[in-house]
């Protein structure tokens, strides 16, 4: 919501993702997506020279996605002693619940919005919360 707010003041934004299915439901205006672990969007901590060639990859996409809502996937691999180990376990279903991974512990999803609590629900009703006051 913010990036659309900053856009249609005249400035561009790119959203930075390690989550392509959540950036894609979002529709952000335009997007970078790196196959990493959540967290590291940018590249690993150690490795600023691949941090620098991850924020100039990104900062060129600003001259070829054109199209709301586009995405590129960058073309870095996470890679360390464990290669993609990091993603073991990720998409192993749950004995009941169809495709969630098994150590998903998080609420189930559907398609009404859900609160933290009532006056998150009536700002949300209201159209303004304490965060965003500042973009209207």
């Amino acid at each position: 919501m913010i990036a659309r707010a900053v856009e249609a003041a005249g400035i561009p934004t790119l959203s930075m993702s390690s989550a392509l299915s959540i950036t894609q439901s979002v529709n952000v205006p335009r997007g970078a997506f790196l196959d990493y672990p959540l967290g590291h969007t940018t590249g690993p901590a150690d490795k600023p020279e691949v941090q620098l060639e991850i924020i100039c990859r990104s900062l060129e996409l600003f001259n070829s996605l054109k199209t709301p809502g586009q995405i590129e996937t960058l073309p870095f691999v996470w890679s360390d002693s464990n290669g993609d180990a990091w993603k073991d376990g990720l998409s192993v279903p749950k004995p009941d619940s169809g495709d969630a991974p098994a150590d998903d512990e998080r609420t189930e999803r559907d398609d009404q919005p859900q609160y933290q609590n009532a006056k998150d629900a009536k700002l949300a009703g209201q159209g303004t919360c304490d965060t965003c006051i500042w973009l209207g």
